[in-house]
């Protein structure tokens, strides 16, 4: 066994070590976060922020955010990726699940922390949800049964409704089950389904457009980046222009005049991103730290939406809800 040798400094001298240490300027950590928009201009950052905070961690002090925006443009994600590895960050946020195969071809060394990413174990984004191996763990969406509840939802709250306009992306993987599950839906319930496909912003237009063509009396619109970025107040307030009827994730997507919602909520998944991150920052492998889902769903409903489309919500769905927008 080898022996170490202890060297006692005089106590003037220890302490002059000690202050020496301590007004040695503490490293800032620099996280990437390329998402749909600027990540400093999504409202919600404040809630990742306060959390940090709250574990002793504050931005500018402690840490740097870099943002890398792809605009809601598939096509762009990959220089959005480029961006955020030039910065060379310590430590990388994946958002959404059209962000991670390419984060992942970009670097196997980086720590990435999911968030909001759907079915990372079945897409081979990790090893498995218990220890994902790799550089990869973080807070992933589930989307399991979720789609087929909003859809659920929606056709309580317009039970006259017989045909539905579903607004999917056929990039992201997980929204194909999910379209299975609400064809199932409709097809038990009588309603006929009317699926098109929207990638991007640019596309709403032509999109709801081609919706008016098939005649719809509802749309049901699957969440991906750019509607939980501010896109969903856009198509919220051009549906009721139509005097459709919506469907869609998130009590936030609510707030922004979306009818139905039912899923979890960010702030939720938000507040845990800092146990990864710190921990992360402070030495732990990301492969050894178990992938986390959400465990609580949240129903809402906008009655002010409701009431411009002169709906009266059965008591049964209200008894339901969680959150009532008024």
């Amino acid at each position: 066994m080898k022996r170490r040798a202890i060297t006692l400094l005089p106590p003037g001298l220890a302490l002059a070590a000690a202050l020496s240490v301590l007004a040695q300027p503490q490293r800032v950590a620099r996280i990437a976060w390329p998402a749909s928009v600027p990540i400093h201009q999504w409202p919600m950052y404040a809630v990742f922020v306060e959390a940090m905070r709250e574990r002793g961690w504050v931005e500018g002090t402690h840490y740097v955010v870099d943002a890398a925006s792809y605009g809601g443009q598939a096509e762009r994600i990959a220089a959005a990726v480029a961006e955020a590895l030039a910065r060379k960050p310590d430590l990388i946020i994946g958002s959404g699940t059209p962000m991670m195969r390419p984060l992942m071809q970009a670097t196997k060394t980086i720590p990435i922390v999911m968030f909001t990413v759907g079915d990372p174990l079945g897409q081979g984004f990790v090893a498995s949800l218990a220890r994902p191996g790799g550089n990869v763990t973080g807070v992933s969406s589930t989307d399991h049964g979720l789609l087929a509840k909003q859809f659920e939802l929606l056709l309580q709250a317009a039970p006259q409704v017989r045909r539905v306009g579903v607004l999917y992306n056929p990039d992201i993987p997980v929204h194909l089950p999910g379209l299975r599950d609400v064809e199932t839906v409709a097809q038990r319930q009588g309603v006929q389904v009317r699926t098109l496909a929207l990638r991007t912003p640019g596309e709403i237009d032509a999109t709801f457009d081609a919706l008016q063509r098939e005649r719809v009396e509802a749309v049901h619109f699957f969440l991906q980046p750019f509607l939980n970025t501010g896109g969903a107040a856009r198509v919220a307030a051009l549906a009721l222009q139509r005097r459709w009827p919506t469907a869609m994730a998130d009590v936030a997507n609510v707030r922004a005049g979306i009818l139905v919602g039912y899923s979890y909520k960010n702030e939720d998944l938000l507040r845990r991103l800092p146990h990864f991150v710190i921990r992360i920052l402070d030495g732990t492998p990301p492969g050894e730290m178990a992938v986390e889902q959400p465990t609580r769903f949240y129903a809402a409903l906008n009655l002010k939406t409701a009431k411009a489309l002169g709906l009266t919500l059965p008591q049964a769905l209200l008894l339901q809800a969680d959150e009532l927008i008024e």
